[in-house]
């Protein structure tokens, strides 16, 4: 053996063989829309209770929530060209990994999201114009993350990762974890993209959820993109292969598949609130827009690449394969074409009505109760903005 044998090099692990996800990927609707088995993971749709859902009925409700996400994201994008946002982080060709893992939390799960994860919102049902706001910077993110069981967005790459895995040992501890009640049972499911798993956060929390068995799903998107670094050049081998080297399993997903990525986030979770453990999912997917508005992914990849994924769209093989079975017509699509279109001119107008923020709300939430030091901070930085006013008037 020489050298250059030794290891698992790039072309047997980023090679042609496996460009569509190699033959590990884990999927259940093909890109033509065919329905396919896989032998361990199979879509069976489960309400909060555990009690079987109609598959056509669920299916029809992926699709209305990939449509409205993705209706979220090009609005979203629109007010960002027009200056109405500061930034936006695209979603763009995520859709089916964001809504089969978001649709698959039980109202007692915890999700902690990156700064992209807009259809896990939607499914929490956080009102999209709170994301907006976030990026139009009138507020640091308004929605109650007890409310929703979703966290604030996380700009720190990785972060979330750590408040996920401490979260997930806080539920251990509260005995919310392999009680065998399905209504009490909870689990976490963190989210980071391909580039944060290069974060020393990511893999340090890998190791906290594994040395105390937290109930913890890391759900990783992988766009194939950090930004303008490929995933060649961030990991020597498939990133699900990672966990491991921790003491966790992990799976590869068809990120573009919701029936897929929803039967495995289901498992998943399940394992974690059944006190099995954490687990690593790897949602294989493309990032079909920019990393954030001011990004341009033309600068460094290529058209082709673009074009091919494309043929793969989440939301098209949905739509292929409801209308082949006889499963919707186009009454049904129409009426969630309007749903978004309306959806799009509330946002469009609602982001333009977004109050100013009140100077002194940077005090409100700093402690739970205010402290003797901030009532004195905030009450010297009234006085000084008062000045202010009086000098205008």
């Amino acid at each position: 053996m020489t050298p250059a044998d030794f290891g698992p090099d790039l072309v047997e692990v980023f090679g042609p063989s496996q460009a569509d996800g190699g033959p590990e990927l884990i999927q259940l609707l093909t890109p033509e829309g065919e329905r396919v088995e896989h032998p361990e993971f199979s879509f069976q749709p489960r309400d909060a209770d555990g009690n079987l859902l109609d598959p056509d009925e669920t299916i029809r409700g992926f699709y209305r929530d990939m449509v409205l996400t993705r209706r979220i994201d090009t609005e979203a994008t629109a007010l960002q060209r027009h200056g109405e946002l500061g930034l936006w982080a695209q979603l763009l060709g995520q859709e089916a990994a964001q809504i089969g893992a978001g649709r698959a939390l039980r109202p007692q799960d915890f999700a902690f999201p990156t700064y992209r994860e807009h259809g896990v919102a939607w499914c929490r049902g956080v009102d999209p114009l709170r994301l907006l706001s976030l990026f139009r910077g009138v507020d640091h993110g308004s929605w109650d993350p007890a409310e929703h069981n979703f966290g604030l967005y996380t700009i720190v790459i990785g972060a979330q990762t750590l408040h996920a895995a401490g979260y997930a040992m806080g539920m251990q501890r509260d005995g919310v974890v392999g009680t065998g009640d399905p209504q009490r049972d909870a689990a976490v499911l963190a989210h980071f993209g391909d580039g944060a798993s290069s974060q020393g956060d990511v893999n340090e929390s890998f190791i906290f959820a594994a040395s105390y068995n937290a109930p913890v799903v890391f759900f990783c998107q992988n766009n194939q993109w950090a930004i303008s670094e490929p995933i060649e050049r961030q990991s020597r081998i498939p990133l699900y292969q990672r966990a491991l080297g921790f003491g966790f399993p992990g799976v590869r997903v068809d990120g573009n598949d919701v029936l897929a990525t929803y039967a495995v986030a289901t498992a998943a979770l399940q394992r974690a609130r059944d006190g099995q453990g954490p687990s690593f999912v790897e949602a294989y997917t493309y990032r079909m827009g920019a990393h954030t508005t001011t990004d341009d992914p033309t600068r460094y990849r290529l058209n082709d690449d673009l074009e091919h994924w494309k043929l793969k769209d989440p939301i098209a093989r949905v739509k292929v394969y409801l209308s082949r079975n006889g499963l919707a017509d186009d009454a049904f699509f129409d009426a969630v074409q309007a749903e978004a279109d309306e959806l799009g001119h509330q946002l469009r107008e609602g982001c333009k009505s977004l109050p100013n923020p009140v100077p002194t709300a940077i005090f409100d939430n700093v402690y739970a109760e205010e402290t003797g030091e901030l009532a004195q901070q905030r009450a010297v930085f009234e006085e000084y903005h008062a000045g202010f006013e009086r000098e205008v008037h």
